[in-house]
C-alpha cells in the first residue's frame, strides 16, 4: 500500500475547486480512484475535465506544463514542490493508433466518452472528491468489487490500439491479485506474438514496475503463461519443464525455482537484482549434463551472463543497470564457497558496489532451494566482524610508487598492482616496504623482470598468514551446489 500523503490529495482537491469555480466540470480519474475505492493511497492524482487545455493553463494560478497539450493533457505544478503534481486531462475521444501507442487525433467530448477511450474498466471511473461520488460508465465498481480485470469495450479493439496493455493486464492482474476476465484474456494471448512491435524502452520500464512490486512472481507467471514472454525473453522459455529437483521443490522445474526465488527477495528490490534474479538460471538449459546418473549445469553463471548481457541491451535499460543484472547473474552462486575463498577474492566481493544485492539473491536461491543460507549468514558475518582484517584497506602501492621504485611504467603495472593488493588483502603484507620488497622478490624469479606476465595470475608464493602457502590452497573457486 502506498504511504498516505495529505498534502498530495489536498492539492489535487484544489485543482478541482478551482476549475469547478471558474465553471467547468473536474474529476479525478483514473488509477486514483480505483487506488482509493481499495482503501490504498494514490502514488498520484489525475484530473480530467471539459476545460481545454489553454483554459486550464489561464484559469489556475498555479506553474502549469503543456506536455501533451495537442492530446489535451497539462501539468500543474505544486509551488510546495515534494513531486505532487498533477495532470489534468481533457476530456477526449481518441482517433486511430497507428503507431500502436498514441491516436493520431483527439476529439475533445465528455465525460463518458473520456471513460470508453480508457483500456480497463477499473482504471476508467472517475471520483468527484467534493460530493466524494463515483462516476462509473464502464462497470469499473462492480468488476473491482468482483476481483476482474476487464477490458472496456471489445478487448482487441483495446489491445490494437496499443500493444504495451497486454504487460499492463498482467502486472494489474497480479498486482490487485484480479482474475482476467475470459475474452479480456484470449485477447491478451491472441496479441502477444505483437508485444516485440513495442519500443524496447516502453516495454523495460513496464517490467520495471512489474518486478519491483511485491506481487512480481504471479505477474511474470502470468508473463509467460499468456504468451508475452516468447517475444521479449524467450531465454527463459526454457527453464519450464526443466528439472530442479531440490528439497524445497522436489517436484517443481526451474521455472517454478525461479518464482519462488523471486518471492524470496527482499520486499522492495532494485531493478537489477529482480532482473537478476529473474534471469539467474537462464545458463542452465544450455550447460546440462549427465554425469553419473546425476544432472548437473557446470558453468551455468557464466552462460547464464552471456545471455543476460544481449536481452539488458535488448532492452535498452541503462548501462549501469544491464552491468549491475549481468554482474549479479555471473556471481550468482559464487558465495557458496565462500569459507573456503582466499580473503582477497572473499573480500572484494563483499565491497563490490553490488554486494548487497548478490547477497539478497545468494540467500533468496539458497532458501529457495535448501531452505538454509548459511553462507550467505557467513559472509554478512564476516563483513561485520572482520575478522582477518579491514575489508577495503587504503591500497599499499600506487603506479607513481611502482615509478619511484624503479619500475618502468606499462601495461604490466595494473598486473603487478592487482597482485599486491592481493597479498595485502589476504594478510601478507602489511605495509610499503613490505610490498616493494615482495614486488622486487617475485620481479627477481622472471629473466628479465619485463617478462612478467599481463594476465591475473596469482604466484603460488603470495605470502599468506595461517600456514596456507602451499600451492594446494592456490585455488580460489570451490564448486557450487547445483542450484
Amino acid at each position: 500500500m502506498s504511504s498516505f500523503d495529505p498534502a498530495a490529495r489536498e492539492f489535487a482537491l484544489e485543482v478541482v475547486r478551482r476549475l469547478r469555480a471558474a465553471g467547468f466540470q473536474a474529476l479525478w480519474a483514473g488509477g486514483c480512484v480505483r487506488d482509493l475505492l481499495l482503501g490504498e493511497s494514490p502514488a498520484d492524482y489525475d484530473v480530467a475535465t471539459d476545460a481545454r487545455p489553454e483554459q486550464v493553463m489561464t484559469t489556475l494560478r498555479f506553474r502549469t506544463i503543456p506536455v501533451g497539450a495537442a492530446f489535451g493533457v497539462v501539468r500543474v505544478l505544486d509551488p510546495r514542490g515534494g513531486g505532487r503534481d498533477v495532470e489534468i486531462a481533457t476530456f477526449r475521444g481518441d482517433g486511430p493508433y497507428l503507431d500502436g501507442r498514441r491516436p493520431e487525433s483527439v476529439v475533445f467530448g465528455s465525460a463518458e466518452i473520456d471513460a470508453l477511450r480508457r483500456d480497463f474498466t477499473i482504471n476508467g471511473m472517475f471520483l468527484d472528491p467534493i460530493a466524494n461520488e463515483v462516476v462509473d460508465y464502464v462497470g469499473g465498481r462492480a468488476d473491482l468489487e468482483a476481483r476482474v480485470l476487464r477490458a472496456i469495450g471489445e478487448p482487441h479493439a483495446r489491445f490494437r490500439e496499443d500493444q504495451l496493455r497486454l504487460l499492463r493486464a498482467v502486472r494489474i492482474a497480479a498486482r490487485f491479485d484480479l482474475a482476467i476476465e475470459p475474452a479480456t484474456r484470449a485477447a491478451v494471448q491472441d496479441f502477444a506474438p505483437f508485444l516485440s512491435t513495442v519500443s524496447a524502452e516502453r516495454i523495460a520500464h513496464e517490467l520495471q514496475k512489474m518486478l519491483i512490486h511485491p506481487s512480481r512472481s504471479r505477474a511474470l507467471g502470468l508473463f509467460l503463461e499468456l504468451g508475452l514472454a516468447k517475444p521479449v525473453m524467450p531465454p527463459i522459455l526454457r527453464l519450464k519443464g526443466l528439472f530442479h529437483g531440490k528439497p524445497m521443490q522436489p517436484e517443481g522445474d526451474l521455472w517454478d525455482h525461479t518464482l519462488l526465488v523471486l518471492d524470496l527477495l527482499p520486499a522492495a528490490p532494485s531493478f537489477p537484482l529482480a532482473l537478476a534474479a529473474l534471469l539467474h538460471d537462464v545458463g542452465k538449459p544450455q550447460t546440462l549434463t549427465l554425469k553419473d546418473h546425476r544432472i548437473e549445469y557446470p558453468g551455468h553463471p557464466a552462460a547464464g551472463a552471456c545471455i543476460a548481457e544481449p536481452l539488458c541491451r535488448a532492452l535498452r535499460i541503462s548501462n549501469a543497470e544491464r552491468e549491475r543484472t549481468v554482474w549479479l547473474v555471473a556471481n550468482h552462486d559464487v558465495l557458496w564457497g565462500a569459507r573456503s575463498m582466499r580473503d582477497s577474492q572473499l573480500k572484494r566481493l563483499l565491497v563490490a558496489p553490488g554486494a548487497d544485492e548478490l547477497l539478497a539473491l545468494h540467500r533468496a536461491d539458497a532458501l529457495a532451494s535448501f531452505d538454509v543460507a548459511d553462507h550467505v549468514d557467513y559472509c554478512e558475518s564476516y563483513r561485520r566482524e572482520q575478522p582477518r582484517g579491514p575489508l577495503d584497506p587504503p591500497p599499499l602501492v600506487t603506479g607513481h610508487d611502482l615509478v619511484e621504485h624503479g619500475l618502468k611504467p606499462g601495461v604490466r603495472f595494473a598486473h603487478w598492482l592487482e597482485l599486491i593488493r592481493d597479498a595485502q588483502l589476504d594478510g601478507g603484507l602489511e605495509s610499503k616496504s613490505q610490498a616493494l620488497a615482495w614486488l622486487d622478490q617475485e620481479a627477481a624469479r622472471f629473466e628479465p623482470a619485463a617478462t612478467l606476465p599481463v594476465g591475473r595470475r596469482r604466484s603460488r608464493m603470495t605470502p599468506r598468514k595461517g600456514g596456507r602457502d602451499s600451492p594446494e590452497n592456490d585455488s580460489t573457486d570451490d564448486p557450487a551446489p547445483n542450484d
